[in-house]
């Protein structure tokens, strides 16, 4: 399939139009918070999370109401029974993020299994762009809407605490509240994209498009542009070849968006492998 034909059909058929949608704001979304989360070392925390929807995708089927619901309070129950763990035994924090989020996993895979016949755990696990339903839609818009707007509100918080969270307490800012809200567009942002990527891709997702975007400024606000315009066009790719060649979106996504880390990561102007090569050794010639 050739790029205007692809065009064409995202004129003629509405499910490639909401496909399209979905995918774009999927790819900003992941990209602005995945900021937040690569530099404050928080990747297996966003791993722990995405999986750990799982039981309440499962318990959203068993009650026939949206999965967006179960989800989301799952995810919220993890970050904060995490933190709860963490602050209340000398049990470190990478290790009680493994003992909460594998016991949501488990529980999840339990869930699912005794709720078979209504779950398509594929679609879960890894997405399917075609199948994005109007609700899925504008539930990703919504979804959106909130992180940009929390993001611009509360910019200067997040910058502070991110970089120098002492000085952040210092100044008497809610460093716990800061952190808790994160963790709660995170769980947002994993939600909004399981149909695009599944809970199994969508941390490839948040940490790849930011952290090729690390390679390449220090400035905060430039980093979440960059990141959320690798974002989109990891995720145009995916749905791209995924209606070209039939081929899984969520992949695609994260394939497009690792291509484009290897390519910053040795051709990078600053911090390229290939670049600090080349001066290093003008610097050992230039000594000699």
């Amino acid at each position: 399939m050739s790029i205007m034909e692809f065009i064409s059909e995202i004129i003629d058929y509405g499910f490639v139009q909401k496909a399209l949608f979905t995918s774009v704001m999927v790819g900003i979304i992941c990209g602005i918070v995945g900021c937040f989360i690569v530099l404050r070392g928080l990747a297996l925390m966003g791993d722990a999370i995405s999986h750990a929807v799982l039981p309440g995708v499962a318990i959203s089927f068993l009650l026939d109401i949206n999965f967006f619901y179960g989800a989301v309070v799952a995810g919220i129950l993890t970050a904060l029974g995490i933190g709860y763990v963490n602050q209340n035994s000398r049990i470190k924090s990478d290790s009680s993020i493994g003992i909460v989020f594998t016991a949501f996993l488990a529980l999840g895979v339990l869930l699912i299994r005794y709720a078979n016949s209504g779950v398509d755990l594929d679609s879960i696990l890894f997405g399917s762009l075609t199948s994005v339903q109007t609700s899925d839609m504008w539930m990703t818009l919504i979804v959106g809407a909130i992180v940009l707007l929390v993001v611009v509100l509360f910019y200067k918080e997040l910058l502070i605490s991110t970089f120098d969270p002492t000085m952040a307490a210092a100044y008497g800012l809610p460093t716990k509240l800061i952190h808790y809200m994160l963790m709660i567009l995170l769980t947002l942002v994993t939600v909004a994209s399981m149909q695009t990527v599944g809970v199994v891709l969508v941390v490839a997702l948040l940490i790849t498009p930011a952290s090729t975007a690390y390679l390449l400024t220090n400035r905060l606000w430039v980093m979440l542009i960059l990141s959320a315009s690798f974002g989109v066009i990891s995720s145009l790719a995916g749905l791209y070849f995924s209606f070209a060649y039939d081929l899984d979106s969520g992949a695609v996504i994260v394939l497009t968006s690792f291509v484009l880390f290897a390519f910053i990561f040795f051709f990078s102007p600053k911090q390229g492998v290939l670049w600090r090569a080349i001066r290093s050794k003008r610097k050992r010639n230039a000594a000699n």
